[in-house]
């Protein structure tokens, strides 16, 4: 396990032996461990997803994976006092139901109350995106911004409107879905199924079938920033449409929400400056008497989703502040 991101969340009600079990399902894997109150992660594992054997079996795993952390955190002489998750798709957080997810095919499934009955532990249900910018803000890049916009740019693209550390969930569990706003009316069809969604022009995966498209060649999205860094024409072509695309969604971003910073993470993201210096340059073009927002990478990669679940168990089940500190 990688050295956690030095940091501490202090917890008024946490004793030291405390531990929350944290699950960031994803539609490939599931990142989980053990943090504590103070914001260390003591134990973490992965496991497969392994979504396409159908979303019981993915329920199954997700039990099975947080009974063997509450398990090992009581054999460690730790105490589990309580459970987060955060799942993709459109979450009902207030009832603790996955209401729909493409990528792991949940419909409607009470996975906080499941969860409930078979560890015996209070439980949240969270979104991965919306735990991630949580994450992010209270503790990574937005920290101190009050009002942040997370953007996850992998596969797809959706976002959290972080205020003062609690994230947006929207009337129907559904806020954040920024890969859906309409960027090009005339572009190519989302799995959404309408045309020009900013997912299906600026995704990671939608960068890399643009560039098979016009090169006759596969590349990887990474490959494709690579490819346009070295200058390579269609690459720099597919990259700059990519670019003024996360700009024009961008802009509309900060016309609604009016934050103080925007945190890009995401495999995108890994990009680095040859994503976030063309796409800053970009965004100042667009705004006009609205304040350009300071535009930084994420900082706590991809554990951010599980970090955040652990946050937003804490927060239900006793938590009440939250500082980082640099040792």
């Amino acid at each position: 396990m990688s050295e956690p991101h030095d940091r501490t969340i202090q917890y008024g009600n946490a004793t030291g032996g405390d531990v929350v079990v944290a699950l960031d399902v994803g539609g490939t894997g599931i990142k989980c461990g053990l943090v504590r109150p103070d914001g260390v992660a003591v134990h973490a594992e992965r496991h497969p997803t392994e979504a396409a054997r159908g979303p019981a079996a993915v329920v199954d795993t997700i039990l099975d994976v947080a009974a063997g952390l509450t398990g090992m955190a009581r054999a460690g002489g730790l105490t589990p006092v309580a459970l987060g998750i955060a799942v993709p798709g459109v979450v009902d957080e207030a009832r603790g139901v996955a209401v729909w997810s493409a990528n792991v095919g949940f419909r409607d499934v009470p996975l906080r109350d499941l969860a409930v009955a078979r560890l015996g532990l209070p439980a949240t249900l969270g979104h991965d995106v919306r735990a991630g910018g949580i994450a992010e803000a209270r503790l990574g890049a937005g920290r101190g911004a009050g009002h942040v916009l997370f953007v996850a740019i992998g596969t797809g693209i959706a976002a959290a409107h972080v205020v003062d550390g609690a994230a947006n969930i929207g009337a129907h569990g559904a806020a954040g879905e920024f890969g859906h706003i309409l960027v090009r009316p005339d572009g190519p069809r989302c799995g959404c199924g309408r045309p020009g969604c900013l997912e299906a022009v600026a995704s990671a995966a939608a960068v890399g079938r643009r560039y098979q498209e016009l090169a006759g060649t596969p590349g990887t999205a990474a490959e494709v920033a690579e490819r346009a860094a070295a200058g390579e024409p269609v690459a720099v072509r597919v990259w700059q449409e990519a670019v003024e695309a996360l700009a024009d969604g961008l802009a509309t971003a900060q016309a609604l929400f009016d934050v103080a910073t925007v945190v890009v993470g995401g495999g995108l993201a890994q990009a680095g400056a040859r994503l976030l210096d063309p796409l800053r340059a970009a965004l100042r073009e667009r705004v006009t008497f609205h304040r350009e927002p300071r535009l930084v990478a994420a900082a706590l990669g991809d554990e951010a989703g599980c970090l955040g679940a652990a946050l937003l168990a804490l927060d239900a089940h006793g938590g009440v502040s939250t500082t980082m500190e640099a040792r």
